[in-house]
């Protein structure tokens, strides 16, 4: 006890917990072999420690490395060896067999590729100056407190492919406009926090498309399911609630001149105040040229949509006598959606190279350096990734899927409510971890299959349980973003402070009450109605209209 309690008020917390779960597990097992086959109810253990070593220490890569060594442990302890044999054993295994063998596969490598590929490129069209020049573009419309906000929320739309670039470069721009306009700092910082991650979430060509095909291609796979993960992510964003809706709130806010809350007191007090004498920026170092960036993201987006339309056709159902729309969807479904994000991002990286060095905003050699500095900035990202393929393997291992759709049949728990506590799961584990990577890695790998197969036991057709199974993939997301957008731990939600030069706990007080609110609608007129039933068109236009209401009725005059 004073080992662990000694570890909570130091800052090596983790190692602390490792040390008590370490302890417990021995202690368990201490007293006398174990023999047979191991329980499935211990199959739970390894995302449970994960889950619960993240909400207590709120850090996702060493939780996740405890869990992988639960299971690794557990098994190992199983098969005839002893504590000792098995602790060691197992620390072993978390690398030789399972870091290693979520790298042996060839989808997993091109992910990695992808995302380090992106975040070079992202990194070059900020250093040349081409992110500042769109920027500038949109910052010279601006001309009140209302079009001020909108012009960073059109800003915000425009980097949908990084929240991290996202947060940084328009809180950055737009702090000395949003002085001169007489915007508070608490509303640029809600503006760009609750616009980033949003965009970035539901955009087709994002930094974190990567890791959201991946975890749900791993999904897919350990239910059997033939279709790919760009269709499933595709046919997922029917039910994706939380961001669409919260994009809409921002602009229903913004256009409205309306807020409530903590809100309100910070707006009237900058417009009370007078203005403050900064200057807008008109450039940076190097030329500001928006075409530095303009074509680059168009090589992305555009070689993505070619590489899945190449990866994909099949003459014989362009052939066919259907529509347009559902050759393409067909076509996209069929396309090796890996492939296309690595030649439409390697593309990109060189279109940036090619326009930095002809137009001279940097040197080759510093060009080359802004790039490998790109790639540090993803390995977070690929560090995370690789631990949560790991606890993915881990989880197939041991059956876990199966225990959890055994246990929710045992509650008699109706498939239709799965969506909705997935949602709030995610977003307590995002509140908690104050990460949506992390929340995503610990329970994409546990979700899916235990879905799937807890709509098969239920007697569910296919046609019948595809529809949930698209909602439990979207509210994973969702709910991992809201929790975000609550959380004062959470990066972006750090970084969009330091960007517009906020007080953190400040801009935390006035944005929960806003997430909160779109969260709660998303929940109680999204989620929850469609996995009833309700059309997914439906519930958006009651979700959106219930927010037009509050903001028309709760929301005052600043």
């Amino acid at each position: 006890m004073r080992i662990f309690i000694a570890a909570m008020k130091s800052k090596q917390i983790g190692l602390g917990a490792l040390i008590v779960f370490l302890i417990g597990m021995i202690l368990l097992y201490a007293f006398g072999p174990v023999a047979g086959a191991m329980p499935l109810w211990m199959s739970i253990l390894p995302p449970l420690v994960a889950i619960v070593m993240a909400l207590l220490i709120k850090e996702v890569i060493s939780s996740l490395f405890v869990g992988i060594l639960t299971g690794t442990f557990l098994m190992a302890l199983y098969g005839g060896q002893s504590p000792a044999s098995a602790f060691g054993g197992g620390i072993l295994r978390v690398v030789d067999t399972y870091v290693v063998g979520s790298l042996n596969d060839f989808d997993h490598v091109q992910i990695i590729v992808f995302t380090l590929v992106i975040g070079g490129m992202v990194r070059i069209v900020t250093a040349n100056g081409g992110m500042q020049g769109m920027v500038n573009w949109l910052s010279r419309r601006a001309r009140g407190p209302r079009s001020g906000q909108l012009m960073t929320f059109l800003m915000d739309l425009c980097i949908f492919f990084d929240d991290y670039s996202n947060t940084l470069v328009v809180g950055n721009t737009m702090r000395p406009i949003a002085d001169k306009l007489k915007v508070s700092r608490e509303k640029l910082a809600y503006i760009v926090d609750s616009t980033s991650a949003p965009v970035v979430a539901v955009a087709f060509v994002t930094t974190w498309i990567g890791a959201e095909l991946s975890y749900i291609q791993d999904g897919i796979r350990a239910i059997g399911l033939e279709t790919s993960a760009y269709s499933v992510f595709f046919h997922s964003l029917a039910y994706s609630f939380y961001p669409f809706l919260t994009l809409g709130f921002v602009l229903m806010i913004i256009l409205s001149g309306r807020d409530f809350g903590p809100m309100l007191k910070a707006e009237r007090k900058a417009r009370l105040a007078s203005s403050m004498e900064t200057e807008i920026p008109n450039g940076v170092a190097k030329p500001a040229h928006i075409i530095d960036a303009m074509i680059p993201l168009a090589v992305l987006i555009l070689g993505t949509i070619v590489g899945l339309i190449a990866t994909g056709y099949d003459a014989a159902v362009w052939q066919a006598e259907t529509g347009f729309f559902s050759k393409l969807s067909t076509t996209i479904g069929a396309a090796n959606s890996y492939q296309a994000l690595l030649w439409a991002s390697l593309l990109s990286l060189i279109a940036a190279i090619v326009m930095t060095l002809l137009r001279g905003s940097l040197t080759f050699a510093k060009t080359m350096e802004e790039m490998v500095e790109g790639f540090k900035a993803m390995f977070n990202a690929v560090l995370i990734l690789t631990m949560a393929w790991s606890i993915a393997l881990v989880t197939k291992d041991m059956h876990t899927a199966e225990f959890v759709s055994q246990l929710l049949l045992k509650w008699s728990l109706s498939p239709a409510l799965v969506p909705a506590l997935t949602f709030l799961l995610a977003a307590l584990i995002g509140f908690s971890t104050g990460t949506s990577w992390g929340t995503m890695a610990i329970l994409y790998p546990l979700i899916l299959p235990s879905s799937w197969l807890l709509c098969q036991e239920q007697g569910l057709s296919v046609d019948a349980t595809m529809p949930l199974f698209y909602n439990v993939v979207a509210s994973v997301l969702a709910g991992a973003v809201m929790g975000d957008h609550c959380s004062p731990i959470s990066d972006t939600t750090i970084m969009s402070s330091l960007a517009s030069s906020c007080n953190h706990l400040q801009h935390v007080s006035t944005q929960m009450p806003y997430a909160l609110t779109v969260g709660a609608t998303a929940l109680l007129i999204g989620v929850l109605p469609t996995a009833l039933g309700l059309p997914s068109w439906v519930a958006f236009l009651a979700g959106f209209a219930l927010l037009w209401l509050i903001v028309r009725l709760v929301g005052k005059k600043v």
